[in-house]
């Protein structure tokens, strides 16, 4: 005896015939009211831009990858090579608000690790102390070369007046301008505002949490969401 036909997933019509055969010789039917062509239970599922900014939302957010995918009712498959593609195309340059006066910045840098923890990855960040921007960001080591791509990562106009208060590792002294530049301890309250979003970032970004299995095991996955997180916040203080 064969099996009854499926129904229409458009119009839920159980008026449907056969209708041949697609690529992988799975069946095809044919809704004789709406003219729907469909296979039952189809493996490529399409997602759709609301499922899409729902992602979105949640990659903001400290909730693992298959956590995401349970919410969102994708496969893991899927939501990986869509994560692949989506940090490969975040920005990998901060957009700041214009300010020409009043220039002060806070700088430290946070230890993260990507498949193991004895690859470290150092977040190196500035702050603006007065807008909150994340106003530079790198990832690499915690070398002199880390401090200078944080520097380079500044526009201009903070290079050449900005006031910048860290703590006191050395690799800020051999880059940061000796006459701007104020190493201090965390008492004295000059870094206040770029340890706080540290802390942010710890509760926000998955990836950087230590003792879950979140971690990245790909830099560049790594970098890329740091970035998206960073993007978001900043654009989040303009409303």
């Amino acid at each position: 005896m064969s099996s009854p036909l499926p129904t229409c997933p458009a119009c839920h019509s159980s008026n449907v015939v056969k209708n041949g055969s697609i690529h992988n010789g799975k069946q095809n039917h044919k809704c004789k009211n709406c003219g729907r062509q469909f296979v039952q239970d189809p493996q490529n599922k399409i997602i759709d831009e609301a499922t899409q900014c729902l992602i979105d939302k949640l990659l903001l957010e400290k909730i693992p990858l298959a956590g995401i995918a349970r919410v969102a009712e994708v496969s893991e498959v899927w939501l990986q090579q869509y994560v692949n593609t989506k940090y490969q195309q975040v920005e990998r340059q901060v957009r700041v608000s214009p300010q020409k006066k009043g220039l002060t910045v806070e700088c430290d840098e946070v230890w993260s690790f990507v498949g193991n923890k004895g690859n470290k990855q150092w977040i190196w960040l500035a702050i603006n102390r007065d807008t909150r921007e994340i106003v530079g960001m790198h990832v690499g080591d915690r070398s002199g070369k880390g401090a200078q791509a944080l520097w380079d990562s500044l526009s201009p106009v903070y290079r050449q007046c900005a006031v910048c208060y860290s703590d006191f590792w050395q690799a800020y002294e051999t880059v940061l301008p000796s006459k701007r530049h104020h190493a201090v301890g965390k008492d004295s309250g000059q870094t206040n505002h770029i340890e706080r979003f540290n802390c942010t970032l710890w509760q926000r970004v998955s990836r950087l949490v230590r003792k879950t299995l979140s971690f990245s095991k790909k830099l560049d996955n790594h970098i890329g969401a740091i970035w998206y997180f960073i993007h978001h916040y900043n654009a989040s203080l303009l409303l």
